[in-house]
C-alpha cells in the first residue's frame, strides 16, 4: 500500500467489491488537485496566513533575545519565541476538520495531509530561526467524519491511517506499530441529516467543514431515499430548505447554520452539482451570498462521480472578510448564481407580464408513446363504439431529441385532463395498449392521482393545454441543450416534460426569444446539466424583460403595425425559413399528408441517398458549425435578428454581453418595482 495514493484507496476497494463498478477500477478518480480547490482556501491558506503572523512575532522575540545584554532577558525573550511557536503547534493539534458526508475518506485524507504538511513547515521554519527541532504531533484525530454506509465509513478510517503512515515514512519518521491501524472513533457511521427518531442530527464541533455531499436531484429523492424519509426531512428542514431543492442543498443549509451559530469564525467548502446556482437550489446560496459569506467559488468544474464526469460548482463560505476569488480570479463580490457581476442577476424578479405564457411539457409516466406506424394503423381503424375516431386521443409527440436532432416519428396516446376511464375505454386500440403496457406499473405508484388515473399522463399540464388551445402553432425549446434553440410546433403536437413550451404564435415573440439578448439572459439565469445549459419557464422566461410594448401579455395583433415588431418578425421568419431549408432541402425531401387530415405533413427523404445526407442535418450540428466559425449564412441571419431586437429596446447594436445583461437587469428591477406598487 506504500505505492497507492490514499485518496483513492477507499474508491478502489469499493469498486473492487462491487461487480457493477469493477470496470471503473482503472481510471476516473477525483484527483487530489480538485479536492485542493476546497482544502487550499478553507484550511491551508488561512492557517499559513496565521502562521506568517506568528512567525513574525517569533522572529522579533529571537532578535530581542540576541540583542539583550542580561542573561535573564535573553532567556525570557527566547522562551517567548518558543511559547509562540508551541502555541501555534497546539493550535494545529486542536484543529478539527469535519466532512459530514465523508464516503471513503478522500477529503479527510487530503485535509490531514495538509495539516501535517503545515506542521512540518512550521517546525522546519522555526528550526531555521533558531528554535529546537520538534517531532510531528498532528495525527488522524484531527479529522472527523459522518458516513451513513458502514463499509464506506470503515474504508475512510483505513484510508486516513494509511495516509498517516505513508506521510511519516516519506519524511523518514517512525510509524505506529502493534497495531499498525488503530480505531478512529472520530469517523461516525450514521445519518448526517436525521437521527433514528426523526429529529435533526447534530454535527460534531469542528473548525472547518468540507466535503462532497451526495448528488441526488429533487425528482429522485423519493426513489433514492424512500417516501417516509423524504417527508421527514421536508418537515424538519421546513422554512430552511425548499422542498424542490436537491439533496446536496441540505448540507449547505446545515453548514451555513453551523457557521452562523458558532462563536468562532468557521469556514466551509462543499461540492454541489452546478444546478445549485439556479432555481430552488439557489435560495440557500442567496442567504449565504446576502451575508457576503461566499469567499471562494468555482462555478462550473468537471468532477468524477462513479467513473463519469459531471459538472459541479465548488463553493467556500463562512469568512466574510476573506479576499474573494471566483474561478481563480480576484473579484469584489460573489453572487448567489456564482457570478461576480455588479448586477446580481440572481435577484431578478418574475414579471407579471410574462406569467402563464411558458410551461413545462407533459410528463407521460408510462408507455404512452407509440411509433408513427402504429398510430397510423389506429387512425385508419373504423370509428369506435362512441362514433368517434382515434384521432381524438392520438397526437404527434416531440421530445428534446426531436428538436435538436431529426424527428423520430413518435406519437402519444393522450386522454387529456378530464376523460374518465369509462369514456376512455371507447377508444379501443389506444386504451387496450395502455391497459397492457401502462396500467400495472401505474397502479403500483405511491401517489394517489397517478395510481387512480392510470390512463392519463402523470402530469397533464392543464395550464399549457388552455394556453395553446386557440393557437395554430406555439414555440418550443429543449429544457437542456448545448445551444439555446427555439422551434415551432403545430397545435396538434404535444411536447414532453424535457421541453418547455411558450404559448405564442407570432414571429415577433419567436424572434425576441431567439435573439442574443434572451440567450444571454437564459444562460445566466438558468442552470446546467454537465456542459448543457438548462432552460426553465420560471427563472429564464418569467424574469426576462421584453422590449416595452412587445411583452407576452399583449396580443400580437395589438402591435402588428409597430415598426419594431415588424422588423423583428421579418428577421425571425427569415431565420426560421433558412434553417428549415437547410434541415429539409426541397430537393431531398417529399411532403406526405398524414392519413387523417389536421395533422402536419410528414417530411420524408426522397431516397436512401437523401436519407443518408439528412441524417447529419440537425440543429445541434448546424449550431456547432456556427460556433466553430462556419454556417456564415446562419450567423448573418442571427445578427440581422439581433439588430432588430436591439433597435426595439432602443439600444446600440454593439453592446458588450455584460452591458446587455446590465441593462436587462435594470429593466427587470424597474418593472418589478412598478408591479409591486400597483
Amino acid at each position: 500500500w506504500s505505492e497507492i495514493n490514499p485518496s483513492i484507496i477507499g474508491t478502489l476497494f469499493e469498486r473492487g467489491l462491487d461487480p457493477g463498478k469493477r470496470s471503473q477500477l482503472g481510471a476516473h478518480y477525483t484527483d487530489a488537485e480538485k479536492i485542493m480547490l476546497i482544502v487550499r482556501p478553507v484550511i491551508i491558506e488561512p492557517l499559513l496566513r496565521e502562521w506568517d503572523g506568528v512567525r513574525a512575532e517569533v522572529d522579533a522575540a529571537l532578535v530581542k533575545s540576541r540583542a539583550a545584554k542580561a542573561a535573564s532577558s535573553k532567556t525570557k525573550a527566547y522562551n517567548e519565541a518558543v511559547a509562540l511557536k508551541n502555541g501555534f503547534i497546539e493550535r494545529l493539534r486542536n484543529f478539527r476538520v469535519l466532512d459530514p458526508a465523508c464516503g471513503s475518506g478522500n477529503f479527510l485524507y487530503i485535509a490531514l495531509k495538509a495539516l501535517k504538511d503545515i506542521e512540518f513547515r512550521v517546525n522546519f521554519e522555526a528550526e531555521g530561526l533558531g528554535l529546537p527541532a520538534a517531532f510531528p504531533s498532528v495525527g488522524p484525530e484531527c479529522v472527523k467524519g459522518i458516513e451513513i454506509n458502514p463499509f464506506a465509513a470503515e474504508l475512510a478510517r483505513v484510508s486516513v491511517w494509511i495516509g498517516e503512515i505513508q506521510w511519516m515514512r516519506e519524511k523518514n519518521l517512525g510509524v505506529s506499530k502493534n497495531p499498525i491501524l488503530k480505531p478512529l472513533e472520530t469517523i461516525e457511521c450514521r445519518d448526517a441529516l436525521l437521527n433514528p427518531d426523526g429529529s435533526e442530527a447534530e454535527w460534531p464541533e469542528a473548525d472547518v467543514i468540507i466535503g462532497n455531499p451526495p448528488f441526488l436531484g429533487r425528482k429522485l429523492l423519493r426513489d433514492g431515499l424512500g417516501g417516509s424519509y423524504v417527508e421527514t426531512i421536508f418537515e424538519v428542514y421546513d422554512g430552511r430548505v425548499p422542498a424542490e431543492a436537491d439533496l446536496v442543498v441540505y448540507w449547505f443549509a446545515k453548514a451555513w447554520e453551523t457557521t452562523s451559530n458558532s462563536e468562532d469564525a468557521m469556514r466551509v467548502g462543499l461540492v454541489a452539482t452546478n444546478s445549485i446556482r439556479g432555481g430552488a437550489n439557489r435560495i440557500v446560496l442567496s442567504t449565504i451570498a446576502g451575508a457576503n459569506g461566499i469567499f471562494s467559488a468555482w462555478s462550473d468544474e468537471a468532477w468524477t462521480v462513479d467513473g463519469a464526469s459531471v459538472r459541479v460548482s465548488i463553493v467556500c463560505f463562512g469568512d466574510s472578510f476573506a479576499e474573494k476569488q471566483l474561478n481563480g480570479a480576484r473579484v469584489q463580490q460573489i453572487n448567489a448564481d456564482l457570478t461576480s457581476a455588479e448586477s446580481n442577476l440572481s435577484l431578478a424578479k418574475p414579471l407579471h407580464e410574462n406569467l402563464r405564457i411558458a410551461f413545462m411539457g407533459g410528463t407521460k409516466g408510462g408507455a404512452f408513446d407509440v411509433s408513427g406506424e402504429t398510430a397510423r394503423k389506429w387512425l385508419q381503424l373504423p370509428l369506435n363504439p362512441n362514433i368517434k375516431s382515434n384521432s381524438d386521443v392520438l397526437r404527434p409527440w416531440a421530445n428534446a431529441f426531436d428538436i435538436v436532432r431529426r424527428r423520430r416519428d413518435m406519437w402519444i396516446i393522450d386522454f387529456g385532463t378530464e376523460l374518465d376511464c369509462t369514456s376512455s375505454a371507447f377508444y379501443e386500440a389506444p386504451f387496450k395498449h395502455l391497459d397492457e403496457f401502462v396500467r400495472a406499473d401505474r397502479e403500483k405508484n405511491r401517489r394517489d392521482g397517478y395510481r387512480k388515473y392510470w390512463w392519463r399522463h402523470m402530469e397533464t399540464r392543464a395550464g399549457l393545454r388552455r394556453a395553446i388551445s386557440t393557437l395554430p402553432r406555439f414555440i418550443c425549446t429543449p429544457k437542456v441543450s448545448k445551444h439555446r434553440v427555439f422551434v415551432w410546433l403545430d397545435k396538434t403536437e404535444w411536447p414532453e416534460n424535457l421541453c418547455d413550451a411558450i404559448a405564442r404564435d407570432d414571429d415577433t415573440t419567436f424572434g425576441i426569444l431567439h435573439s442574443k439578448f434572451h440567450e444571454l439572459w437564459s444562460l445566466r439565469l438558468g442552470t446546467s446539466l454537465e456542459d448543457r445549459p438548462r432552460y426553465t419557464p420560471t427563472t429564464c422566461f418569467e424574469t426576462f424583460p421584453f422590449p416595452e410594448g412587445l411583452t407576452p401579455n399583449i396580443p400580437a395583433s395589438d402591435y402588428a403595425s409597430d415598426p419594431r415588431a415588424i422588423a423583428i418578425a421579418k428577421a425571425a421568419a427569415r431565420l426560421n425559413e433558412l434553417r428549415e431549408n437547410w434541415l429539409n432541402p426541397p430537393d431531398l425531401v417529399k411532403r406526405v399528408p398524414e392519413v387523417v387530415a389536421g395533422y402536419p405533413d410528414r417530411i420524408l427523404p426522397i431516397d436512401d441517398k437523401a436519407a443518408a445526407i439528412l441524417k447529419n442535418r440537425t440543429l445541434t450540428k448546424l449550431y456547432n458549425e456556427r460556433a466553430s466559425g462556419g454556417a456564415t449564412w446562419l450567423d448573418h441571419a442571427h445578427k440581422d435578428l439581433d439588430l432588430a431586437v436591439a433597435s426595439a429596446y432602443g439600444w446600440p447594436a454593439d453592446l458588450s454581453d455584460d452591458d446587455i445583461l446590465e441593462r436587462l437587469f435594470k429593466l427587470n428591477q424597474e418593472r418589478a418595482a412598478k408591479q409591486s406598487q400597483s
